[in-house]
């Protein structure tokens, strides 16, 4: 696929005290694959790790004073949208997405996950898995991406 820059984007991968990682269920997703890891986009002028953790809040409920700083990825991982993907209205200008993933330690307890209190919509189930199960759970396209992350974090696993 050619031309468009890619968007510049986040993803967390959150790990309770067992080495699980969280995972939404997209809205309106379709099994089996519709879970990913928490991701959005960063502001213009926003530090990466800032945009991590308010899109994690924005879409778990979880707040930064919950999380603790385990790992980045090394520079930036890519993927780009599908056709069908691309044609949507709010991606017409990207080829895909560029992403800096941060693995964080969850302090909490599962009731500090509240999607119903989230400013997005973006998830209306969530669950603890392992990590390694990520590339066969997210939407084909993404796959790429997501055994990279597995890789880079796999000693936050359990």
């Amino acid at each position: 696929m050619s031309g468009g820059p890619y968007r510049p984007n986040v993803g967390v991968v959150l790990f309770n005290a067992a080495g699980l990682a969280l995972y939404g269920k997209r809205t309106g997703g379709v099994e089996p694959h519709c879970w990913q890891f928490p991701q959005g986009g960063i502001d213009a002028g926003e530090d990466p790790a800032t945009a991590a953790l308010r899109e994690l809040e924005e879409e778990t409920g979880v707040p930064a004073r919950l999380t603790e700083p385990l790992g980045r990825t090394k520079g930036w991982l890519t993927y780009e949208f599908p056709p069908e993907v691309r044609a949507r209205k709010k991606n017409k200008k990207w080829k895909g997405q560029k992403q800096k993933w941060f693995a964080l330690r969850f302090l909490g307890e599962d009731s500090h996950i509240d999607l119903d209190g989230c400013a997005s919509d973006e998830f209306d189930a969530w669950r603890w898995a392992p990590l390694a199960d990520a590339p066969d759970l997210v939407i084909p396209w993404k796959r790429g991406v997501y055994a990279q992350v597995v890789d880079a974090f796999a000693r936050f696993a359990a």
